[in-house]
Order: structure tokens, then sequence, then C-alpha cells
């Protein structure tokens, strides 16, 4: 596999099949620090949330974060091995937006438009009952709810609040201000200590 030049890469994280918020952190940090052992250096790590679960009434509270990286893997064989990550820490894909040990999204690699602004104009565009029965089959960047959810935009206005979707123009701030006040109903910050430096997170 050929490696280019290093570029950094927003990554989001979340878990809701613990009875305990302390376990869902734990586990994320256990992410990173995989992470960071193989993938490349992470270089900023956001709060932690407590955020209800999305759709409304889908499952227990999330709890979100969000992470900047510094990778040479290509975009869809880091999309691979973060699969990967979850699968060794517990994920089962069983069912879709359901209750999961651990999700981590690839939000956005550096300015990248994939596969083509006409494929992810389609799935930015695709109303909610639509999403709830369809998954694309390839790699969408950046993400193509990104600018709907306040629980991948706020973590991600911690550590990378200038960083500007390719698409829409609109920085992650901007993104976050635009939303209503409703999308904030119900999400926390949490005063629980992963246990992580990130300065030590790198290979």
């Amino acid at each position: 596999m050929h490696r280019g030049a290093p570029f950094k890469v927003l990554l989001a994280f979340g878990s809701n099949k613990f009875d305990d918020h302390h376990s869902a952190v734990k586990i994320i940090a256990n992410s990173l620090t995989s992470i960071a052992q193989n993938l490349g250096f992470v270089q900023a790590l956001s709060k932690f949330y407590k955020t209800p679960a999305f759709p409304a009434g889908s499952g227990p509270d999330f709890v979100n974060a969000a992470a900047v990286l510094q990778t040479n893997y290509p975009s869809a064989a880091l999309l691979h091995e973060l699969h990967d990550v979850e699968a060794g820490l517990g994920r089962e894909r069983m069912r879709r937006w359901g209750a999961r040990t651990l999700d981590i999204d690839l939000i956005a690699c550096g300015d990248q438009i994939r596969p083509s602004a006409a494929v992810h104009e389609r799935w930015r565009t695709l109303d909610l009952e639509s999403q709830m029965r369809e998954a694309p089959s390839e790699l969408i960047l950046p993400h193509p709810r990104l600018q709907d959810r306040a629980f991948v935009l706020l973590p991600l206005c911690d550590i990378a609040p200038a960083w500007r979707h390719p698409v829409l123009g609109q920085t992650v701030k901007e993104m976050l201000d635009s939303l209503p006040a409703s999308a904030l109903s119900g999400i926390e910050v949490l005063d629980l200590d992963p246990e992580i430096q990130v300065g030590q997170l790198g290979n």
C-alpha cells in the first residue's frame, strides 16, 4: 500500500452499550491508544460528552468525543483499519443506528471530497426516512451528515473549530452555530478523566 505525506484527519467517537459512562469513556480511550500505536499521531482530543441517542428513542445515551489524527494512510485504507479497531474492542454491526460498543466515524480527510461532489450531495441531502433505510456502500467524505449533528460538531469545535467544510464552505464553529438550540438539548460535558495524555499518543 502506497502511503503519501501525512495529513490531518477528523475522527468522531461514540459508545452507548454500557451501564455507565465511565466504561464508555474507557473504551474510547482504548481505541485512541490503538489508533495512536498503529495509525498515526493523535494531535488533539476533545472533551467527552453525554448525548441523547439518535434518532430519538433508538437506545441509551451516548458518550461522544472527537480527535485530530495525523496519518499517512489513504482514506479508504484508514477506514478499514478503524473498522478493525472497532471490532477488536467488541463492535458488532447488527442494526443500523442501534446501540454499539464503539463507533468511530471518519469525518474528514483534509479537504477531500469523495467519491465525487455529485455523490456527496446525494447523500448529504438525503431525507431522514431514507437515511434510516439506506447506507452508502462506499466511503463518503466529508461525512454527509456532519453539518446536521450536534453530537459531532460540539466535540469537533473543541479541537478544530476553524476546519472548513470543502463543499459547504462553513467552518465547524459556523456549522455548530447554525444549528437550532433544540439540537443541543440534553448534551452535557462529562467530568470524567479518560487517563489519556494526548501528547503521549503517537507512534
